[in-house]
């Protein structure tokens, strides 16, 4: 079985090394700004930000990557159904511009499936590029089946198995899982999102 080491660090070359924790309340600011500078002010308008709203990461699946004491990095696992099958949804995966040449979201990405496997979980699916995510194992072969709640590429959305025949069979719509966010933290969520500029 796979250790899972709790900071993981990754040299490269001359440049300050990076280090991956599990994200912390005090990383939330640097977090949103990450994500609102990679995907653009209008992300919680995104078809995968729907499994999203209102609910919290899976336990313990939640990371940040940071290089001389600043968040560089983040990635988190959210609780879904697909179908009938319980899954988790990768996402999103952001990296700083100025560090994404070193490696910092692949060893986000093997970081949280080791993380994952390790809390017995079986499957994950996310929306994403393809040629990317095959070199962790991701692919379309068992996701043709299932649907998202919102306009989606159908050679995008990818799944990989921590189990054998995990997603065997998988199909219908993925819905959200797992716990909910307090009623005052999703609806500033919610208001968030409707004060967000529509995209055309």
């Amino acid at each position: 079985m796979i250790q899972l080491r709790k900071t993981q660090i990754a040299h490269n070359g001359d440049a300050a090394p990076f280090a991956i924790r599990a994200e912390r309340a005090s990383d939330v600011v640097a977090r949103e700004a990450l994500l609102d500078a990679c995907f653009g002010e209008n992300r919680q308008l995104r078809t995968c930000q729907r499994l999203r709203d209102g609910h919290t990461p899976a336990e313990g699946l939640a990371f940040s990557a940071l290089a001389q004491g600043r968040l560089v990095g983040t990635l988190r696992l959210w609780h879904v159904s697909a179908g009938d099958i319980s899954a988790l949804v990768l996402g999103p995966l952001a990296v700083h511009p100025s560090c994404r040449k070193l490696g910092v979201g692949a060893a986000l990405i093997k970081h949280a499936l080791i993380a994952a496997e390790v809390r017995g979980h079986r499957a994950v699916i996310l929306l994403g590029d393809a040629p990317y995510y095959a070199r962790f194992g991701f692919s379309a072969a068992k996701t043709g089946g299932l649907s998202l709640p919102g306009p989606f590429e159908r050679d995008r959305l990818l799944g990989l198995e921590l189990s054998d025949g995990a997603l065997d069979g998988a199909s219908g719509m993925v819905v959200p899982g797992g716990r909910s966010l307090p009623k005052i933290k999703a609806s500033r969520a919610k208001k968030a999102q409707l004060a967000a500029p529509r995209a055309a």
